[in-house]
């Protein structure tokens, strides 16, 4: 399993390099004030002034920092040390920690309770065992805290990357090995890395965190997502981007709100 995670810090190393210089991320707009969170999302944590927050698996550290603006005492954790060194560089003046670690491992490198939790687009894909990530959630939390998670559904997950075909499982049934190049902000991107990852149904993350002894409160579905991140992405006029050929047809995104009683 560490020879698979140590695969996934190295290719979100060369990811990181290509993504911090793209259209996609428009880290330049975001240093002049431009936010990086969606209506999904804010709409779920709620008012964040003055709490503290805890962002797993925050990539470089955009959205962790826009919560930072927001009046959210910050801390961002990722698996990629390229990407935590590019978090620091962009938290300069901002009140943010961040810590390069697997997330499994951060309860031996962090201390303390937080009043949300949030992990968003792409982040349980590269998780084995959601049990003992949910685990992770609970420690973190404090009584009465949030926490959310806003995801891209698993049924995105079982097709090609033409999205012409299943190719992969609704459920966990082991890692998904994949040789790639380039990356979804360039696809033509001088880099080669091969990934592995884990598709889990909705059963599977709804049990897990409820097993963890977290409430549900809210859970929803979504047929648009605001990232053209996959092949075949179509705006519509509400802004958000669907798959050509299957608009409105499969869900693209889910987001749950659940609290610590």
């Amino acid at each position: 399993m560490q020879e698979m995670f140590e695969a996934n810090r190295q290719g979100w190393n060369l990811r990181t390099s290509v993504h911090r210089q793209s259209e996609f991320y428009d880290v330049e707009g975001w240093r002049a004030g431009k936010s990086s969170l969606n209506p999904i999302e804010l709409a779920e944590m709620g008012v964040v002034d003055g709490l503290k927050l805890l962002h797993l698996q925050c990539h470089f550290g955009q959205d962790t920092l826009s919560w930072a603006r927001l009046g959210a005492r910050v801390t961002g954790c990722d698996l990629s040390d390229e990407a935590i060194e590019e978090a620091r560089r962009l938290a300069r003046g901002l009140k943010a920690k961040f810590l390069r670690c697997n997330v499994y491992d951060l309860p031996g490198m962090l201390k303390g309770k937080f009043d949300r939790i949030i992990s968003s687009y792409g982040c349980l894909g590269w998780l084995p065992d959601l049990e003992a990530w949910a685990r992770v959630v609970h420690h973190f939390l404090k009584r009465k805290g949030r926490f959310v998670l806003v995801e891209f559904h698993p049924i995105v997950w079982m097709f090609d990357g033409e999205f012409e075909k299943i190719e992969i499982a609704y459920q966990n049934t082991g890692p998904i090995v994949t040789d790639n190049q380039g990356t979804y902000t360039d696809r033509e991107a001088p880099i080669r890395y091969r990934d592995y990852g884990w598709n889990h149904g909705l059963a599977e993350v709804l049990e897990s965190l409820l097993q963890a002894g977290l409430q549900l409160e809210s859970f929803k579905e979504y047929t648009g997502s605001p990232y053209a991140c996959f092949r075949k992405s179509v705006r519509g006029e509400d802004g958000l981007y669907r798959i050509q050929g299957l608009e409105d047809k499969i869900p693209l995104l889910y987001s749950l709100r659940m609290t610590r009683p």
